[in-house]
């Protein structure tokens, strides 16, 4: 699987208000009231990268939930990082 152009992230991006551009990844950082809510929510992106055969980096402090999409094999952001974030914006 080849990595997107900038085009497509950047139409990603337009229509995905909270994810960025970091390096050779899209990245989000989600809030929550408590701890015990932004693990709930790690669940249930552990569930669905699962399902999807794909992975995101995740970072956990207290209430916040930070996620970095990135295929490493392809050495920056496929279809299969906008789709899972797509995925992961559903749940949240």
């Amino acid at each position: 699987m080849a990595t997107v152009d900038e085009a497509r992230i950047g139409e990603f991006l337009d229509r995905h208000p909270g994810w960025g551009r970091d390096g050779d990844a899209i990245v989000r950082t989600f809030e929550f009231a408590d701890f015990t809510e932004a693990m709930g929510f790690v669940t249930q992106v552990a569930l669905v990268s699962e399902r999807a055969f794909h992975h995101p980096d995740i970072g956990i402090r207290w209430n916040q939930v930070t996620l970095r999409l990135s295929t490493h094999s392809e050495g920056g952001v496929t279809e299969k990082d906008l789709e899972l974030a797509d995925r992961i914006d559903r749940l949240a």
